[in-house]
């Protein structure tokens, strides 16, 4: 049987913890939302229930919302399962949700095809990409340049470039960042092989 969280307790625990990321004292964050630093002070430690119409200005000055404040932990939303899609040469595991913060995506892929890329299979989309290796060699086709990024090391790019990655040698495993356009480009690419 679980635990129902303490809603309220929860509530108190982030209005402190948003305050002391930010670097605020008491006074500051009560300055911003209108209430004295001891009302403040006992809402944050229990002494006091919070009012809705405490509640609003406190998270219009946290820059957040009252359902982000209340939002009750979710374990099932913590861990992803990602299921792998494969397409020629290539694997990829979606890391992140759908709906993920920016619209960024984040992708483990394990890439084996060594095949030689020619100017018809560079891509090109709006857009911004990162990866980095985690095993392996990656050939990174920018172009007319071919840039080998080894395990452990990063790599960062436009993707109005021309561009592909490939394996070099053997099997390359990356970790990357797609950016809303890369995203969709990326899906498109898969759905179409």
């Amino acid at each position: 049987m679980t635990q129902e969280p303490d809603v309220d307790a929860l509530v108190r625990q982030r209005i402190r913890s948003l305050r002391l990321a930010r670097g605020w004292t008491l006074d500051s964050l009560a300055a911003r939302c209108g209430l004295s630093p001891s009302n403040l002070s006992r809402i944050e430690t229990g002494q006091r229930r919070i009012a809705l119409d405490q509640l609003v200005p406190i998270a219009r000055a946290l820059g957040t919302t009252i359902d982000q404040l209340a939002e009750a932990p979710d374990e099932a939303g913590v861990v992803i399962r990602p299921e792998p899609v494969h397409t020629r040469g290539l694997t990829s595991w979606l890391l992140s949700r759908e709906r993920s913060l920016n619209g960024v995506s984040v992708a483990k892929m394990r890439i084996t095809d060594e095949r030689p890329a020619g100017p018809d299979e560079l891509r090109v989309h709006p857009g911004h990409e990162w990866f980095t290796v985690l095993s392996g060699v990656a050939e990174l086709h920018l172009g007319e340049r071919v840039v080998l990024v080894q395990a452990g090391d990063a790599a960062e790019f436009s993707t109005m470039t021309p561009h592909l990655i490939t394996a070099h040698g053997k099997a390359v495993e990356i970790l990357t960042v797609l950016d809303h356009d890369g995203t969709r480009a990326h899906r498109h690419d898969a759905d179409g092989q």
